[in-house]
């Protein structure tokens, strides 16, 4: 596989690929039950929701293929300048490649130019590859979750100025 690939704005041509991957991808880690993204309405409309005022979802494409993806949105019941990093989700196939390190910054200059000055983010025990990136691009860990997002599955929050 080339190490070259493409973080483009997500399509509604992307929608299959992209909830394909979250539900191949979560259950990978555990996160497969009560309480997890994997289960939220959005996961079959991710083009249309995040339409929605400062929102964003961006893909990953190598070699023309979708292999991942990872957004941000405003976090539910939460200060109006907190956004949440959303579903980054890739295939193991895609690890490895920088992708990560290239998502989260799109994500990130997105966010600003939303306007938002944090990004907070949840994620779970055992997904240790994924909390060392977020901790490399200066997440830093929180004692308790923030907002209201229904994932109460997940076991450990992370928040970063922007």
């Amino acid at each position: 596989m080339a190490n070259s690939f493409l973080i483009r704005p997500i399509e509604p041509r992307d929608d299959a690929a992209i909830a394909a991957i979250i539900r191949s991808v979560m259950p990978e880690f555990g996160a497969d039950g009560a309480g997890f993204a994997i289960h939220d309405a959005e996961v079959d409309m991710m083009s249309t929701v995040y339409a929605q005022p400062r929102s964003a979802y961006f893909v990953l494409e190598v070699e023309g293929k979708v292999l991942g993806g990872g957004g941000v949105a405003p976090l539910e019941n939460a200060e109006p300048d907190v956004c949440e990093l959303r579903k980054m989700y890739f295939l193991p196939e895609a690890r490895g490649l920088g992708a990560g390190k290239a998502m989260i910054a799109r994500c990130m200059d997105a966010a600003r130019g939303f306007g938002f000055k944090r990004c907070y983010l949840e994620t779970l025990t055992g997904m240790d590859a994924a909390q060392a990136l977020y901790r490399k691009h200066g997440f830093t860990p929180l004692c308790a979750p923030m907002g209201s997002t229904g994932h109460h599955g997940c076991d450990r929050w992370f928040i970063r100025e922007l």
